[in-house]
């Protein structure tokens, strides 16, 4: 489950992979980074397949006014835990995110290669993540739901 938080015609776009936990927290992954007090609790995902050697902070703030996610990412570790001071965000750590250059993703849009839903509030809610590409992809329809559904390994259905 991709969240594209940059898209430019000219620049390419950016996302990063809400459904995918590591299992590790900020602290475990950085256990000799000092001065991790508001962040060191923080859920680190695997945000997709490029720059995997790279931690990504990432602030999710919902803005109901418009019913729209916003997400800062890039943070720094100063700005990853300045933003955890804030009530409203919602700070995740991403190893690695999904990247398309120029014209890429809307070549891949054309071909359908991509279904989209715009998030709700509860969209990175850490108790959503395990089952959210199999609750999102289900509401496209009767097709989409007998896929979610599916085991992983057709052998153990």
């Amino acid at each position: 489950m991709l969240f594209i938080s940059t898209h430019d015609l000219e620049e390419g776009a950016f996302g990063l992979v809400l459904n995918r936990p590591s299992g590790q927290t900020v602290a475990e992954l950085l256990p000799n980074h000092e001065d991790l007090k508001e962040i060191g609790s923080v859920p680190v995902l695997l945000g997709g397949p490029v720059a995997r050697d790279q931690l990504i902070f990432a602030s999710f703030i919902w803005h109901s006014d418009g019913e729209r996610m916003e997400c800062r990412h890039h943070l720094s570790v100063e700005d990853a835990r300045e933003a955890a001071r804030e009530n409203h965000s919602i700070i995740r750590a991403f190893i690695g995110y999904a990247g398309w250059g120029k014209g890429q993703l809307e070549g891949e849009l054309a071909q359908h290669a991509w279904l989209i839903k715009a998030p709700d509030e509860e969209f990175v809610s850490l108790d959503r993540s395990k089952n959210l590409w199999r609750e999102l992809i289900s509401t496209f329809g009767p097709v989409f739901r007998l896929t979610a559904e599916a085991p992983e390994d057709p052998s153990k259905n």
